[in-house]
């Protein structure tokens, strides 16, 4: 209850004292302050993003919801509020303006991952059945697929003869993960197969893969991602880098399984909490970098 009260008191007034007194001794705004005091990535972007927010100026607030193409206009408005002159801070413009494309960045990234998910998949639309097929040519490029309906998909780890009902929670983004890191790191891809394929270590490949992916885009929707985001990507996050992520939980959640030898399939929910306490751990560090090191195509 302490812990509470004191948070309100320190954002309603005491804050807005202490960044007054501040600005009078040093001549610089908190923005300047932070842009300055810390090198790109998530310290730095973290910080301005927080101060944005707690601002009683909605020129400021508003940056936060601002479109990519009004940013450089955006970071004049912020500069002309707040006094800033280019030549005194001459490196400030180019420092907010980065922050602000990761900041609004992550909120449209969060946008495109999740009309992927609500895009169903279709058995009658061509590209997503392409797409299903590119899965199966690159994991099993010595095996004829013998019909589009087959219990050979349980090969690579789906449920049933027909892919397109394991798709359901995740729709086509937990396919084109699947088929993003089967393209860009297919040696890697194939061994992370032969591992779910082990007669005593096995798991259901695709369908743990479409498990990884609820594990990202519930990651990304909590605003946990943020750090590695802000980190790994000076400028603003496409979807690529979200593919990349799940590559990197895909890759090291088959080390972590094979490594902890559990007894059995059965004990997938308890090894998976475990695994994502672990990725949450990682989050915690604001040097976080979850990228996989292994070569990649691109």
């Amino acid at each position: 209850m302490f812990g509470y009260i004191w948070e309100y008191v320190y954002t309603s007034f005491l804050r807005y004292w202490l960044k007054w007194l501040i600005r009078q001794v040093t001549g610089t705004c908190e923005l300047q302050r932070i842009c300055s005091g810390h090198k790109p990535g998530a310290a730095r972007t973290t910080k301005a993003e927080y101060s944005l927010q707690s601002s009683k100026n909605k020129v400021l607030r508003g940056a936060l919801e601002t479109t990519k193409d009004s940013l450089e206009q955006c970071v004049d408005q912020i500069m002309k509020v707040k006094n800033i002159k280019p030549a005194k801070d001459p490196k400030f413009k180019e420092s907010l303006h980065i922050c602000l494309l990761q900041i609004t960045g992550y909120s449209s990234l969060y946008t495109s991952v999740e009309d992927l998910r609500k895009e169903v998949f279709s058995s009658d639309n061509p590209e997503h059945e392409a797409m299903l097929l590119k899965l199966w040519d690159l994991l099993m490029p010595t095996v004829k697929l013998e019909s589009r309906i087959t219990k050979q998909w349980g090969d690579i780890g789906f449920q049933g003869e027909d892919p397109k009902t394991d798709f359901r929670g995740m729709g086509l983004l937990g396919l084109i993960n699947l088929v993003f890191f089967s393209e860009n790191y297919t040696a890697e891809a194939r061994q992370v197969l032969s591992h779910a394929n082990h007669p005593k270590l096995g798991y259901s490949y695709a369908i743990v893969g479409i498990n990884l992916t609820e594990m990202a885009y519930s990651l990304l929707k909590s605003g946990a991602l943020k750090p590695h985001f802000y980190n790994t990507v000076q400028g603003t996050p496409e979807l690529h880098h979200f593919h990349q992520l799940y590559c990197y939980l895909a890759y090291e959640f088959d080390k972590f399984w094979v490594a902890e030898e559990p007894e059995s399939i059965m004990q997938f929910n308890q090894y998976r909490e475990k695994f994502h306490n672990i990725i949450r751990t990682h989050l915690q560090d604001p040097g976080v970098c979850l990228t996989l090191t292994v070569g990649s195509k691109n």
